[in-house]
């Protein structure tokens, strides 16, 4: 990387998920998402490749030198969420019973909600996930 160039196209995002049990949460992803496992580190970290996503499961702990007063803690209230994944999908009733079908515990059936029609549900943590359909 040239001095200056920001982004380049060798880059690529991780997403990093705190669970309380990596081998559950990877076997969610893997199992029920379809998500395909590059690396596995037992119970203490996974890697993972989603659509051309990146996701880094990883057990919680407190600060280090590079990230001082920082701690990685799974979330603790399900219902208070800064943060979720959407997967657009080309149909989202259809998803939703092949992941249902997987294990996927949703919170309502897909509604429809103006141009799209979507439907949340949980990781094992209590990682929110949405996929969503463009309505046309």
């Amino acid at each position: 990387m040239a001095s200056g160039e920001f982004p380049t196209e060798s880059m690529e995002l991780t997403t990093i998920l705190v669970s309380r049990d990596v081998e559950r949460s990877r076997d969610f992803y893997r199992d029920v998402l379809g998500a395909r496992v590059h690396y596995d580190g037992g119970a203490s970290a996974c890697v993972l490749q989603f659509q051309g996503a990146w996701i880094l499961l990883v057990t919680g702990g407190g600060p280090t030198e590079d990230k001082p007063g920082v701690t990685f803690a799974p979330p603790d209230d399900p219902d208070r969420v800064s943060s979720s994944f959407t997967i657009r999908v080309p149909d989202c009733r259809g998803a939703y019973e092949v992941l249902r079908s997987r294990g996927a515990l949703f919170l309502t059936p897909p509604l429809e909600r103006g141009r799209e029609v979507r439907c949340f549900f949980r990781d094992p943590d209590g990682h929110l996930l949405e996929i969503s359909e463009v309505a046309s």
